[in-house]
């Protein structure tokens, strides 16, 4: 049976039919950020910290607001219990700073001359800190933390991951919508994608299509990755440097997201161009397979190791694996998603972090068969009370993996 849902349309038909969507959710308000911050300074006087430091990209962003990309120079912002925010950036930049300041702070600036770590710790003694652990944001470049060791004073730097990953891992309702609602979008996306595709498409040709659709969508740039992998090539988990063009009876494996509001969807999808062969449809239903294993692991209460587990125990069943061996799933289960494509809980061995209500992450364990292809099938998933919930429909058969419906 040939794959249904699977080529048919054209580039230009499927670009026609797409309806802005991405206004129909609303962006993180500012009260919300403003609630980051007083669950961050709990946290510190729970576990007895004095300052914390958040430094330029998606951890600044998280508690206050402010979009700023780092670079080679110190713009960030302490917290202490108190509250109260200190901001710190280059003088020639500090117009932008209160441009873009959503929660507001005490700006202090630094000439290009000057020495951005000894105005830090200027900082923390006229707020009575003058010795002990700084908390510092674990994505900060390293020097940042050599800057600050090196200036004069007697700070030791511990890592604020107890405080920062804490405080993003649980998703609160209005995140959840908005992660939700991108993946719903790249989810038509990929509909989309599988209807133009036709014998000798080249991989180049789908990754363009997707990223005008997203567009079209209302997302504001192109897609945030693209990945477009066609027979063999879909062996190789995140690609390779000459991709093929399709073929009849390929497996096509597409994985791509975009961003909304700074929060990034993933979806991975795979299938058959033309008819599946025993060997394909054997491996797509083991992977559907242990995708749903790992989904009903994730239970509140559970670790995120045990997620992990579920799925290779059903790999193993099937003579897949054992470990991290191929055929098999070469790595993790899923990672958290959110600011970052890849956050904070991972489902992974070892890892006993427990599942709670709100976290979110990916469900994509994938199986690589060496020299033929690979199969991803790959969701989210955000915990509830009541227990783990699918962000998009998952993948429905190989003959029909969209679910498309047929006329009797």
């Amino acid at each position: 049976m040939r794959t249904v849902g699977i080529g048919g349309s054209t580039i230009e038909a499927e670009l026609s039919r797409i309806i802005p969507t991405a206004h129909l959710v609303k962006p993180i308000p500012k009260a919300e950020f403003q609630s980051r911050i007083e669950k961050a300074c709990s946290l510190m006087k729970t576990k007895g910290v004095q300052v914390l430091y958040l430094h330029s990209g998606t951890n600044l962003y998280y508690f206050t607001g402010m979009r700023w990309n780092p670079s080679e120079r110190l713009v960030g912002a302490l917290v202490f219990p108190n509250g109260k925010l200190h901001y710190i950036a280059p003088k020639f930049e500090e117009g932008t700073i209160l441009d873009f300041m959503s929660v507001e702070g005490q700006v202090h600036c630094w000439e290009e001359h000057e020495s951005p770590y000894e105005l830090l710790t200027e900082i923390l003694k006229n707020n009575h800190i003058t010795e002990g652990e700084i908390f510092i944001d674990e994505t900060a470049p390293f020097f940042i933390s050599d800057g600050i060791l090196k200036a004069p004073s007697a700070y030791t730097l511990s890592n604020a991951r107890p405080v920062i990953s804490v405080c993003r891992m649980i998703k609160s309702d209005t995140e959840i919508a908005i992660i939700k609602h991108v993946m719903n979008i790249t989810l038509d996306v990929q509909k989309a994608a599988a209807r133009i595709l036709r014998v000798g498409i080249s991989a180049r040709e789908v990754i363009d299509f997707i990223n005008e659709a997203h567009k079209r969508y209302g997302i504001t740039s192109d897609s945030y990755f693209c990945i477009v992998l066609f027979g063999v090539d879909s062996s190789f988990p995140h690609g390779v440097s000459k991709p093929k063009n399709l073929e009849m009876n390929d497996m096509v494996l597409i994985d791509t997201g975009c961003v909304l509001y700074d929060y990034i969807s993933d979806i991975t999808r795979t299938y058959v161009f033309g008819e599946a062969n025993n060997l394909q449809r054997s491996i797509w239903n083991i992977e559907k397979e242990t995708q749903q294993a790992a989904f009903n692991a994730a239970q509140v209460g559970n670790t995120c190791a045990s997620v992990d587990l579920a799925s290779r125990k059903v790999l193993e069943s099937n003579g897949l694996g054992p470990d991290y061996k191929l055929p098999g799933l070469p790595h993790r289960t899923g990672h958290g998603i959110g600011l970052d494509i890849h956050e904070y809980p991972y489902m992974v061995k070892g890892n006993d972090t427990v599942l709670k209500p709100g976290m979110c992450f990916s469900n994509e364990p994938m199986i690589c068969v060496p020299n033929k292809f690979g199969v991803r099938l790959e969701d989210h998933i955000y915990i509830t009370a009541e227990g783990p919930k699918w962000f998009t429909e998952s993948s429905n058969t190989i003959e029909n993996p969209f679910g498309v419906f047929l006329k009797s």
